[in-house]
């Protein structure tokens, strides 16, 4: 009698929230950063479990935590209880032929009302187990975001003129530069969401280095919208001085400093693609 006791306690735990939020979540879902826990370090059922397909090819936005709890068990990461809105398993499948077994990882998210919002795999292509002979893939989960996003960083240095920001005031070498940008993420697929992000060098006041890093990141989204991408799917913001690459210990404001912040004039670019059907 103890001992279901003690069983039925831990399920009710692991009901409650037994995971691992490491992600960095949204209300409306548009924010999200998809980050996966360390297998090695964070999970309590390393070796995870064999997933019955048909369970996977159930899960659907709006489900509750019961219901997911009943199709593959409690999570396989520890985090501790409360309103936790991600959960992550470790699942294995078997390779065809019995060549070997493939080990996924499955994060699925749960809006504030604690509802399934998206599903996530690392790697993506784990997202294939569940396509049935003769039937295309679908997604299980409408606009599944991809788990990593693509990344491009451009150096401030030559995209524009000395302490300005609009778009007149781009150099022909930041034009060709932002124009391949935009070449890639067009040609990347179908674009979810793009983040800029504007850093400057410590030179300066703060006030004046965040003001000016997000005006520049602004022009950068004023210009990559008029090269087609959507303006809904962009959000820009500054960083100025407060996230450096590299510190110089210089403190004479000379060229041997200028040429040591370089790396920290710069814009991060951070974009999430729809997955290909």
């Amino acid at each position: 009698m103890k001992q279901f006791k003690w069983v039925a306690i831990a399920a009710a735990v692991a009901l409650i929230g037994c995971s691992t939020s490491v992600s960095r979540l949204s209300d409306d879902g548009k924010s999200d950063e998809i980050i996966f826990p360390d297998i090695a370090k964070q999970a309590w059922i390393k070796e995870g479990i064999f997933p019955n397909i048909e369970n996977l090819r159930k899960v659907a936005p709006g489900m509750t935590k019961d219901q997911l709890y009943a199709l593959f068990g409690p999570p396989h990461f520890r985090e501790g209880l409360g309103k936790v809105r991600e959960w992550d398993y470790i699942f294995n499948f078997r390779n065809d032929g019995g060549n070997g077994v493939e080990t996924c990882q499955y994060k699925v998210v749960f809006a504030p009302d604690m509802r399934v919002r998206s599903v996530h795999w690392k790697p993506e292509s784990c997202a294939n187990r569940l396509q049935q002979p003769g039937i295309p893939t679908q997604t299980v989960i409408e606009k599944q975001i991809i788990s990593e996003p693509m990344r491009i960083r451009l150096a401030g240095d030559g995209l524009f003129e000395f302490d300005k920001y609009d778009l007149a005031d781009l150099l022909p070498g930041g034009m060709e530069k932002l124009n391949q940008v935009a070449a890639d993420l067009l040609a990347a697929g179908e674009i979810e969401q793009i983040k800029i992000v504007g850093h400057t060098d410590r030179l300066g006041t703060e006030a004046y280095n965040r003001r000016l890093s997000l005006n520049r990141a602004n022009t950068i989204r004023q210009y990559l919208i008029s090269k087609g991408i959507p303006a809904d799917r962009i959000k820009a913001s500054g960083a100025g001085e407060s996230m450096p690459l590299v510190e110089c210990k210089q403190k004479k404001r000379d060229a041997a400093l200028i040429r040591c912040l370089q790396p920290n004039r710069r814009f991060e670019i951070e974009a999430w693609m729809a997955p290909k059907q």
